[in-house]
């Protein structure tokens, strides 16, 4: 363990960086208030933000751990809460800036930050997970801020929890169970909250523990009289079995869900409509580029996970093809595994791409880190194969040279603006150019009977010129192999 004899050296003490406190606003922009004046156009109807207001957290819940007689199955109800962070690698610029993420992400739950602290050290305490002398200390802090919660900045291994718990003596969590808190807040559709379900019940599973009568043997399977085969399961044991049981049924009705997502697929796959995701760090504005390029109005929110449930909209080109566009979940650093497995299905969408949109945050302190997170999980979900186009987001409020190193460093990326607009109608246009192009050009001469053929040509392919004759729509058209077999009949034959 490292030991320091000042705190200055291996404890930092955020609040005394932020004269108001570790807050969200470190990553956040200060006015987050919504008007229809200012927003109304950029983002559309706002379909679900009264319904998003109405799911805050309400205060006054108590996180005592004498209240807890049973298994712990309680929701995480955060209210006043103490971040710490174990800084091992990278420069303590780095260690702030994951610290005052896990800020953003507490205040998007619900809580209220008091104090953060950040320890130097090689490693986590295999115990504690900042070592026995630092968890005196932090049990210091929260008699001195009031908090009922402390949050870690890491996944803590079900010893580490119980320890740290019986040095603080108030509720504590890390940062998986806290990122899992707010997927299940923000969850809408039944896909969603399946797959939030799960990611929960796999991190609960190793982590149940009970106290006082949970852990007594029920009565063994004796008949009629007294039990005589000894004594049964714990009730933390049948506690797990149950979650088990629950885990298997979540499963297979993901499985379900994930059918019929692919039946949709198909069908886009089927008509030869081209697909577009958009992929990128969580609050990088991944909805608010969608609702400028299609008027999709999906919820629109200056915090962390604001929309989890992906949204397809169909999208034209400048040149008039069509194609369709996909809002997916938010990626941030250390994404939880239990989550990339539960939302393999949606994020499926990206591997099925024609293109990849990688919205970056430009105003952002470190969107290097971001593209590498987000690269990552792309990684994981086996989409590398997929074009890729980098768009730096929030170009009117982020740092010119900023914007100049990214543009520099990403060959195929492009600086917008979904606030003002700025970048769109080039972003439009790289859209066109990048989509793949059907592989053969033809022209035919359809006849006013056959409609269906001049309709398909105009959405499944590229209509290169268009002209109405008397004998019918003289088409110069890119289509697919499959269209240019139906159109070939009407092929005029040259003169004499």
């Amino acid at each position: 363990m490292t030991s320091s004899s000042s705190p200055s050296q291996d404890t930092r003490r955020l609040a005394q960086d932020y004269p108001d406190g570790l807050r969200a606003d470190a990553l956040m922009e200060e006015d987050v208030a919504w008007s229809h004046e200012i927003d109304g156009e950029r983002d559309g109807d706002q379909f679900d933000r009264s319904e998003r207001a109405a799911l805050r957290r309400v205060v006054g819940l108590s996180t005592e751990l004498e209240d807890v007689t049973e298994v712990e199955y309680r929701q995480l109800r955060l209210e006043r809460v103490v971040l710490v962070g174990v800084w091992t690698t990278g420069t303590v610029q780095d260690a702030d800036n994951s610290l005052a993420e896990l800020a953003a992400l507490a205040e998007t739950a619900g809580a209220l930050v008091l104090d953060g602290v950040i320890q130097r050290r090689d490693k986590p305490d295999a115990a504690t997970y900042i070592g026995s002398g630092k968890a005196l200390e932090l049990r210091d802090i929260v008699l001195e801020t009031g908090a009922d919660t402390v949050i870690c900045d890491g996944e803590l291994s079900p010893g580490q929890l119980i320890q740290l718990e019986d040095v603080v003596k108030v509720k504590v969590i890390d940062r998986t169970a806290l990122i899992l808190d707010i997927f299940a807040q923000h969850a809408k559709s039944r896909e969603g909250k399946a797959q939030v379900a799960l990611a929960q019940m796999q991190y609960m599973l190793p982590r149940l523990r009970g106290w006082g009568q949970s852990l007594s043997r029920q009565m063994g399977g004796g008949r009629g009289g007294l039990a005589t085969r000894g004594p049964g399961e714990t009730k933390i044991e049948t506690d797990r079995r149950r979650i088990r049981e629950k885990m298997a049924k979540m499963r297979r009705e993901i499985a379900e869900m994930k059918t019929g997502r692919e039946i949709k697929r198909q069908e886009r796959r089927r008509n030869k409509v081209p697909s577009v995701a958009i992929a990128g760090y969580t609050n990088a504005g991944k909805s608010s580029l969608l609702n400028r390029l299609t008027g999709a109005g999906v919820l629109v929110e200056n915090a962390l996970f604001a929309t989890l449930d992906p949204t397809v909209r169909r999208a034209e080109t400048p040149s008039g093809r069509l194609y369709t566009l996909t809002d997916t979940v938010g990626f941030v650093r250390h994404l939880p595994h239990h989550l990339v497995e539960a939302f393999r299905s949606t994020m499926e969408e990206v591997g099925d791409a024609d293109l990849i949109l990688h919205v970056v945050d430009g105003s952002h302190p470190t969107p290097e880190e971001q593209l590498a997170a987000v690269r990552e999980v792309i990684r994981d979900v086996g989409a590398t194969d997929v074009p890729e186009v980098v768009v730096i987001n929030k170009a009117d409020a982020a740092d010119p040279l900023v914007l100049q190193r990214l543009l520099r460093n990403e060959k195929r990326s492009l600086a917008v603006s979904a606030r003002t607009g700025q970048g769109i109608q080039e972003l439009l246009a790289l859209i066109d150019n990048e989509l793949p192009r059907p592989s053969v050009e033809i022209e035919a001469l359809v006849p006013y009977t056959h409609g269906k053929l001049v309709a398909r040509a105009h959405n499944e392919g590229e209509v290169l010129s268009e002209e109405h004759t008397a004998e019918g729509t003289l088409l110069k058209v890119r289509v697919h192999e499959e269209l240019a077999a139906e159109l070939a009949p009407y092929v005029p034959t040259p003169a004499g």
